[in-house]
């Protein structure tokens, strides 16, 4: 039996969402949608099928047929549950519910902001022991670098190096630096995820009027007060997490189990967060008309505004 190979474009949007977002093209063409470039919102944005959106090179560099494999577990039942969201019937199979939730969960940790946390981690915790070494151990540091490289070193950047020398070598910063750390911690925190994500009920929210939009780091949690709307914030302290799943539907994990219509002025404002928490593309159904609400709050995310 042969071996999987290595995966290197891969999505972190699902296909079958982005399907959701797609026209076809005239005369019998292929299912496009419409790319959005927010580093260069005044170019020309030209449709694209779902193939050539929302993928990045090696998001996972290390065993990534494994995990492709455990996304593909979820995706394979997404189609049955979209139709049921469509036809209005989403909570009529206790399955559905289940992987729309797997779904969000699933594009809350294969996304590049889990991956920018989790590289940020890693480095906190990475000069924490460089601080804790030094402190506590300094004569031991001292007598090993010593034994390794004939110098008795006095001061505390040198010692401090010498520290960074030793972690780096260590079989966990190894793993970091292969992807090997990466990649379980993708797997394990999709796992914790979907155990707390189980306590939640669904919401599937609809538009009164507009659209919703997608962007690349679609799953976000979300504080809805008043007029503001922030995003980014851990699990545990957020009111909810959603995630747009076409033009008509978004989900978000609530307290029960329902179908919810949302004003206008909601649906803009999940937009505009969709739009900021982007890492550099949102996605739209061609004959949406959101391009000048993307430019518009573009403009905003390019001013550093977190709130919408």
């Amino acid at each position: 039996m042969g071996t999987a190979q290595q995966t290197s474009r891969q999505h972190l949007v699902s296909q079958v969402l982005l399907k959701e977002f797609t026209m076809p093209e005239p005369k019998g063409g292929s299912r496009q949608l419409l790319p959005f470039d927010l580093h260069n919102p005044g170019r020309v944005h030209k449709r694209m099928p779902t193939s050539r959106c929302g993928w990045v090179e090696n998001f996972v560099a290390v065993d990534s047929p494994a995990v492709e494999a455990l996304w593909g577990d979820v995706e394979r039942r997404v189609p049955a549950a979209l139709a049921a969201v469509r036809a209005g019937t989403p909570f009529s199979d206790p399955l559905h519910v289940e992987v729309l939730r797997d779904l969000v969960v699933l594009h809350y940790v294969r996304s590049l902001h889990y991956r920018d946390v989790h590289t940020d981690s890693i480095e906190r915790a990475r000069i924490r022991l460089i601080a804790k070494v030094i402190t506590q151990y300094p004569e031991q540091l001292r007598l090993e670098a010593l034994r390794e490289t004939g110098l008795y070193l006095s001061g505390p950047a040198a010692l401090g190096a010498f520290a960074e020398r030793l972690i780096e070598r260590s079989t966990i910063m190894r793993d970091r630096e292969s992807g090997k750390l990466f990649r379980t911690s993708i797997e394990d925190t999709f796992h914790k995820m979907r155990g707390l994500a189980s306590t939640r009920r669904l919401e599937v929210v609809r538009p009164e009027t507009g659209q919703f939009l997608i962007g690349d780091n679609p799953a976000l949690t979300l504080c809805a007060k008043e007029s503001r709307t922030t995003y980014g914030m851990a699990f545990g302290d957020a009111q909810t997490l959603i995630l747009p799943i076409g033009p008509k539907h978004l989900l978000s994990l609530g307290t029960e189990d329902v179908m919810l219509t949302v004003p206008q002025t909601f649906v803009d404002r999940l937009n505009a967060v969709q739009v900021h928490a982007a890492h550099r593309y949102v996605y739209l159904h061609p004959e949406s008309g959101l391009e000048p609400f993307v430019e518009r709050a573009a403009q905003r995310r390019a001013a550093g505004d977190r709130t919408t």
